[in-house]
Order: structure tokens, then sequence, then C-alpha cells
């Protein structure tokens, strides 16, 4: 929704928008953008008198305990009856209209790869416009209008509004469609993987018979959205693809080889060859919040990392913990330990429908410490086989604490989240210090 404001203002709106506890880095670059942000769902916002209320997903028609609204200002507007659409709605009606759609769809990876299909574009000299759901480094923003043709979107498969339940991606109508894994995930709107795969096949029913599918053929789920029906070209990748060229890059994993792979064939379908897209791979800078290093802290003997991510599924925290693990026995520090600081905070892993698989994502860092804060399962118990090799509180400074003592030199803090972890990362920076 940030990076919806920020196109709205380019596009030479007046954008104002309304959240609790907005956090950097989409707060800072919406103030940059000139853009106020109000703090709360008040009613009293009605004054504003906007031509058009464009509703996020996180707003509902949920009652608090004493039965009065969660959100007064959404109730104020459907009681006056006044102009309403969901994010991609606005986005599909008034912006994405006659472009070049290419969009990134998948459990996991979609940032990353959608960042990287932006700036091959980019390097390309397509000046692609672009919303992606993170603020990739080569730009510096999420969202970017111009007057390209080609414009690059993040696709999430999470439900669009509380008016509008399917899936944000069907408003996109795609000419290139990125389909980069699937698993279950979204436990709170869908009930298994088979609903969510009949979302990916409303997707792919949109793409038109001249545009092309990129697919990942690992994917068992995503033969099985295939095999619903697929009426364009279909560009299959693979772990198992042929060398294709070398480079030298800062990322680490397998996920972004694999991330690279789906990039490089989205991007010849517009016709960029693999040479100018491994080229602008080679300087590719990644996206904030995806392994950034927050800061170090030297000690007599060495240097305490502190990393943040925001990995929250289990497949996620994984996988990179494995990237950072094979970073480190690359540069030939295969004794450095990773200790793993997580909260899951997602509304999947807030109802525990991932609980079970948590001890095996850790398995390759040395020490685990969990926020368990707002959970209604018990991260002890799931994490019990972990046996001392983890630590649990609900408490963001006695988890502090208990990560500042453990620390020792050569030590890689990873710090997992998908919201803003109780701004856990400079509080270890100056416990550290």
């Amino acid at each position: 929704m940030g990076g919806l404001a920020a196109l709205a203002r380019a596009a030479g709106h007046k954008v104002t928008g309304c959240d609790t506890g907005v956090y950097p880095p989409m707060s800072d670059q919406l103030r940059a953008l000139g853009i106020e942000l109000i703090e709360g769902y008040d009613a009293s916002q009605l004054d504003l008198k906007p031509d058009v209320w464009v509703v996020g997903n996180v707003v509902s028609r949920a009652r608090l305990p004493d039965d009065s609204a969660r959100y007064p200002l959404m109730e104020a507007i459907l009681d006056k009856g006044y102009s309403y659409s969901s994010g991609p709605q606005w986005l599909s009606e008034h912006v994405l209209q006659g472009k070049h759609v290419l969009a990134v769809a998948g459990t996991h990876g979609k940032t990353t790869t959608s960042t990287m299909l932006a700036w091959i574009l980019e390097c390309a000299g397509l000046n692609p416009s672009f919303l992606i759901g993170g603020v990739p480094l080569n730009f510096g923003v999420s969202a970017r209008l111009t007057d390209s043709p080609y414009f690059v979107i993040e696709a999430d498969e999470y439900d669009t509004a509380f008016f509008d339940k399917r899936s944000k991606f069907v408003h996109y109508r795609p000419r290139t469609a990125v389909l980069n894994n699937l698993e279950f995930d979204h436990a709170d709107i869908f009930p298994d993987l088979a609903a969510i795969e009949r979302q990916f096949h409303h997707l792919v029913r949109t793409v038109p018979s001249q545009g092309c599918v990129v697919v990942n053929a690992d994917e068992p789920a995503l033969t099985r959205v295939l095999a619903q029906g697929c009426w364009s070209e279909v560009v299959r990748f693979s772990k198992a693809d042929a060398l294709i060229n070398q480079i030298e890059w800062s990322l680490s994993g397998q996920h972004n080889r694999m991330n690279a792979l789906a990039a490089i064939a989205a991007a010849a379908h517009v016709g960029i060859n693999k040479d100018v897209a491994l080229r602008a791979l080679s300087t590719f800078e990644n996206v904030k919040r995806r392994m950034e290093i927050k800061g170090t802290v030297q000690t007599p003997n060495g240097t305490i990392t502190v990393i943040d991510d925001f990995a929250h599924h289990p497949t996620a925290i994984a996988t990179t913990i494995d990237g950072l693990r094979r970073q480190l026995n690359a540069s030939g520090k295969q004794n450095d330990r990773i200790l793993a600081v997580f909260e899951p905070r997602s509304n999947t892993m807030k109802l525990g429908a991932m609980k079970a698989q948590l001890p095996e994502s850790l398995k390759d860092a040395d020490l685990a410490f969990c926020h368990s804060g707002g959970l209604d399962w018990d991260a002890a118990q799931a994490l019990s086989s972990m046996g001392s090799r983890a630590f649990i509180s609900n408490n963001i400074d006695d988890l502090t604490r208990a990560v500042t003592t453990a620390a020792k030199a050569g030590d890689h803090i990873l710090c997992m989240s998908n919201g803003g972890f109780g701004g856990i990362h400079q509080k270890l920076l100056d416990a550290l210090a």
C-alpha cells in the first residue's frame, strides 16, 4: 500500500494515508515523498474528503471486545456511501492499463526476483515502472512510475480486501507471469494448498495467448496448476538447468540462483538476451531487509555481526540460514556461529500451522532465540527437540539480554521477521557495544 501511494503521488494525485505503527523503511520513504501519514483509523478522517478511498487488506469489519468497530473510518465510509476501491483494483484501472505487465508470483522470493527483473530491464535501457514489496537497494524506492511500456510488479497471492477475497494478483493481467514456487502458506485465508493452487490458476487464466508463463519445473504444485490449463507460451527453469554462465555477486544460496533463472527467463520474453541479464545481475545489490547487515561490534577477539532478514515462513528461515552458512563456508569462516533470532509473526505462524516445521528449519543455526509474544501456541514445546540450543521469551528485552549473553567473537546474529521486531537490531547492537 505504501508503494501504491507513491505511484499515485507520481501520477499527480494528492495522497494521504492512515495505518497503525508504520515503521521504516516505508515510513521514511512516504514522508520523503510528502505523503502525510495519519496514525489510526479514526472516522474524523472523513473530513479529508478525497475523491476515492483506497482500502488495504489489513482493514476488516472486525469488532473490538467492547463491540466498537476496529476500523471506524471504514464503517463511516460505508455508512456515507463514499467511493472506495481495493489497492490492486485501483492500480489495475489507473496505472496498469495498456502496460506490458511482468508479474512475479510465488510463496518465496517474490520481492527479490521482481527486483532482479526490474534491474535487468533498467540495465537494458527499458526504464521500467515497478511496484515491489520492499526497497531495492539499486533503486532506493519500492515503487516508480515512468513512461515506459513495461511494468514489473510483485504479485501476491494474499487476498485483495475484505470485500474482494480473490488473490491480489488476479487484478494485474500480466503479459509475462513468473511462477517461482508454491507451497502452503496464509493459513488464515486458505484451508489447504489446493485452494492456493486454484488462485494461481486464476492468474494463469489471465495471461494472453501471446504472453509467457515462466514456471519452476521443480515444484509439483505448479505442475498441478498448469495441468488445469494454460493458453500461453510456457518457459521452465530448474535446479538441473545447464550452466549458462558464471557471475560474481554478493548473494548466497540456491534459492537466489533460482530467483535469477526466473528473472533471466522473464526478461528474455521482452527481448533481453542472457548476456545483458547476467551483466545486470553482477551489479545487483539485493533488497533492504534481505540479509542486510545492520551493524557490527568489535570485540578484543573479533567481530560480531547483526543481520536483518524478512524470513518468516519455515522454508524461508531454512534457506536463509543455509545461504548464510554456505557464504561463511566459502569465505573460510566455517567455524563462525549463526545465532538465529526470530519471531513467528505472520498470520500463518501465529496460528501455529507451521510450528512443527520450525526445529528442522533451524537445524543449521548454532543457537535459536524465539520471540513468542502474541502466540496462541507453546513455542517452548514446539522447539523442545532443540534442547539447550533454543531460548524462548515473550519479551524483546529479555530476548536481547539472552542473545547478548550468548554472543561471542565471530558470531553472526541473524534476526528474522516480517515486521519491525521491536527494534531488536539496534537493541542488540547497543547492548553488545
